[in-house]
C-alpha cells in the first residue's frame, strides 16, 4: 500500500478461521468462549465526585440507556493512595496507586519508584497477540519530572500506566499522533513524511488503500462488506475531525498546543475514545488506558457553565454552590462515558456480539470525596460483558475497604492471564 499507509481492518466472520490459525496464541489469551478478542480498558477521572449525587444516581443519568451493560461496584478502595506516614500528596498517590496497588516513593527527583500497573501486567503476557501491546491515552501534556504534589514527582500524576517500578508508559494525548500511529506504517519519521505527502496532495490516508479494500470486498459476505464500509467511513470521519482540530484557533492569547489538539475538550475526549475503539475493532490491541484528565487537574469547564478550576472546586467544604458545580463536572464525564459505551455497543464483533459485549471497561477515580481526599468507597463503573464472563446490570455492595486490585485480579483471570496476587490484592473478586 502506497505512501506508508497501513490501515488495519476489523475481523470479519468470513475470515474468522484464517485469523485463528494465524494467531494460535490468541486461542487461550484474551479470547471469549466464542473465539472473539476480549479487551480490557481503564478510564480515569480526577478529583473525586459529588458523592451524594453519585449515590443518588443523578450523576449516572446519562448511562441509564446502557444500564444492562454495566455494573456499579461499591465498597472498593485504593489503600496505597493513603499517606502511609508520608503526609500530603493524595492526588499523586491516587493517580499512581490506582492501577498498581503500590504506594509510590515520595520523591520529586529522578529516583521514582512505584510498580507495574495491571494493564502492563496483562500487556506483557498478551503483547505477542496484537500489533500493539497496549495503548496509553491522555488529554494532558507529558510530565515526567519536577514536583507536582507535596513533594511527589509529576511522573506519578501524569502517567496512569507503568511498565515497571521505574518506567511510566508515556500516554499519547495528540489525536493526530495517535491516528498516524494506528494507521500509518514505518518509523515516526516515515509516518510524518507520509502525512506531509498526503497533505500536499490533499488526500486521505484511505486513498492509498482503496484498491486493496475493493479487492477484499469481493471476498467478503454481504454482512462483512457492510462492516468494512462502516469501518472505513469511521476512519475517514476521524481523519476529518482531526483536520478540523488542526485548523482550530485557540482563544487564549499566547497559548500553543500541538497540531491535532482540539479546542473543545469534549471533542478531544471523543476523538481519543473513537480511536481506542477502532484499535479494539481491528484487534490492534486488547489493552488500553485513558487518563481523561490527570489527578489534581485544575481544568476549568466554562463550556458547561463552570469557569472555576476542577481541583479548586473539589475542596468544597460542603459549600452547596461548589458541590453543584462538581456535580455538573461529574455529569459531563458520565456523558462522555455514555458516548463511548454507545459507540462500543454499536460495533459488531467477529462473533456477532458487540465490541462492548466482548470488553471489560472500568471507569472511575482513586478519590471518592475530593474535599477529604478519601480513597475509600470509590465511584466505580464496570461496563461490558467480558465475553460472557461478566453479568452486567448489577448494583454490587462489597465489604468496606475491599482492595480494587481484587477486581483487577478477576479481570486478569478472564483475560487468560494467570496471577495469584496483584498489588495489594487479598483475593479474587468474584461476582456475576
Amino acid at each position: 500500500m502506497g505512501l506508508g499507509a497501513a490501515v488495519g481492518l476489523p475481523a470479519f466472520e468470513s475470515t474468522r478461521s484464517l485469523l485463528a490459525a494465524s494467531h494460535p496464541a490468541a486461542k487461550s489469551l484474551a479470547t471469549t468462549a466464542t473465539g472473539a478478542p476480549l479487551r480490557m480498558a481503564y478510564l480515569y477521572v480526577p478529583n473525586g465526585v459529588n458523592v451524594a449525587k453519585w449515590n443518588s444516581g443523578e450523576t449516572l443519568a446519562p448511562l441509564q440507556e446502557h444500564r444492562d451493560q454495566f455494573s456499579l461496584i461499591n465498597g472498593l478502595e485504593v489503600e496505597k493512595a493513603t499517606s502511609g506516614g508520608d503526609g500530603g500528596g493524595d492526588h499523586a498517590r491516587g493517580n499512581a496507586a490506582f492501577l498498581t496497588g503500590v504506594r509510590p516513593k515520595k520523591t520529586a527527583g529522578a529516583d521514582i519508584a512505584l510498580g507495574q500497573s495491571v494493564d502492563q501486567y496483562a500487556a506483557e503476557r498478551l503483547g505477542q497477540v496484537t500489533r500493539f501491546r497496549s495503548l496509553e491515552l491522555s488529554t494532558d501534556g507529558v510530565r515526567k519530572s519536577g514536583s507536582c504534589d507535596s513533594g511527589y514527582s509529576c511522573a506519578y500524576q501524569f502517567n496512569l500506566s507503568w511498565r515497571s517500578e521505574t518506567l511510566p508508559m508515556t500516554p499519547e494525548s495528540n489525536p493526530r499522533q495517535l491516528f498516524e500511529r494506528l494507521f500509518g506504517k514505518g518509523s515516526g519519521k516515515e509516518r510524518a513524511e507520509s502525512r506531509a505527502r498526503r497533505l500536499a496532495g490533499e488526500r486521505s490516508i484511505l486513498d492509498f488503500v482503496n484498491e486493496d479494500a475493493k479487492s477484499l470486498q469481493k471476498q467478503l459476505g454481504r454482512g462483512d462488506q457492510l462492516k468494512l464500509d462502516e469501518y472505513l467511513t469511521s476512519v475517514r470521519e476521524i481523519e476529518r475531525r482531526i483536520e478540523m482540530a488542526e485548523r482550530w484557533e485557540l482563544p487564549e492569547a499566547g497559548r500553543e498546543a500541538p497540531a491535532g489538539i482540539p479546542g473543545s475538550y469534549e471533542e478531544h475526549l471523543r476523538l481519543m475514545f473513537d480511536m481506542m475503539l477502532l484499535a479494539f475493532e481491528t484487534d490492534s490491541t486488547r489493552v488500553a488506558t485513558f487518563l481523561m484528565s490527570h489527578e489534581g487537574s485544575n481544568r476549568n469547564f466554562s463550556h458547561i457553565g463552570v469557569p472555576e478550576g476542577h481541583h479548586a472546586l473539589s475542596h468544597h467544604g460542603r459549600n452547596e454552590e461548589k458541590l453543584a458545580k462538581i456535580a455538573k463536572i461529574d455529569l459531563f464525564y458520565t456523558q462522555q462515558l455514555a458516548y463511548f459505551l454507545q459507540q462500543a455497543k454499536s460495533k459488531k464483533d467477529v462473533d456477532g456480539n458487540s465490541i462492548l459485549d466482548n470488553s471489560m471497561i472500568l471507569y472511575g477515580s482513586a478519590i471518592s470525596d475530593g474535599d477529604r481526599h478519601s480513597h475509600r468507597e470509590l465511584p466505580i463503573v464496570m461496563a461490558g460483558g467480558g465475553g460472557g464472563a461478566l453479568t452486567p446490570g448489577q448494583d454490587l455492595t462489597l465489604p468496606h475497604d475491599t482492595p480494587i486490585t481484587n477486581l483487577y485480579l478477576r479481570m486478569l483471570h478472564e483475560m487468560g492471564v494467570p496471577a495469584n496476587r496483584f498489588g495489594d490484592s487479598t483475593g479474587v473478586l468474584n461476582y456475576g
